[in-house]
């Protein structure tokens, strides 16, 4: 029902104007930051140098402690380096800066997983569900890795 509301208003918004709706908390390009160590976090997450992403991105936090993006990436490299009950604490603070950040509940999710709580992750997904209102890739890749859980796949 409450997905029909949504999609009605968001053909009549376009009608009148081209005005549209997204998702609670869906923001198809973050904000940037300007944070040297943010970047430099983010450029060393993305080609896997995990340990250089996290001295950065401590740094980052630092300066910006209301950065959420910042603590959802050092929950990422934390996660990525092998230390899954590690990244809990960064996703959290991602999530009590932003409670509709939806990388964090994906993320936070497969850590859960990592540590055997398909609670959790469960949750996690429950509420990407309500944040994602046509659906998004965070949702389904959550999704798919608590499938996979459950059939005894071996998160990573």
């Amino acid at each position: 029902m409450r997905r029909t509301v949504v999609l009605a208003l968001s053909i009549v918004l376009a009608a009148a104007g081209g005005a549209t709706v997204r998702a609670a908390g869906s923001d198809p390009e973050p904000a940037k930051s300007s944070n040297p160590d943010y970047i430099a976090g983010k450029t060393a997450a993305e080609k896997g140098d995990f340990p250089t992403a996290i001295a950065a991105l401590k740094r980052a936090v630092a300066t910006e402690p209301k950065n959420a993006n910042a603590f959802n990436l050092l929950g990422y490299a934390t996660r990525k380096s092998g230390d899954p009950r590690g990244s809990l604490q960064y996703y959290q603070q991602a999530l009590a800066i932003d409670p509709k950040h939806i990388g964090a509940h994906e993320y936070i999710g497969e850590a859960y997983l990592m540590l055997g709580d398909a609670a959790q992750a469960q949750q996690h997904l429950t509420r990407l569900d309500q944040l994602c209102v046509f659906g998004c890739k965070e949702y389904r890749m959550l999704k798919d890795a608590i499938a996979a859980y459950q059939k005894g796949a071996k998160p990573k």
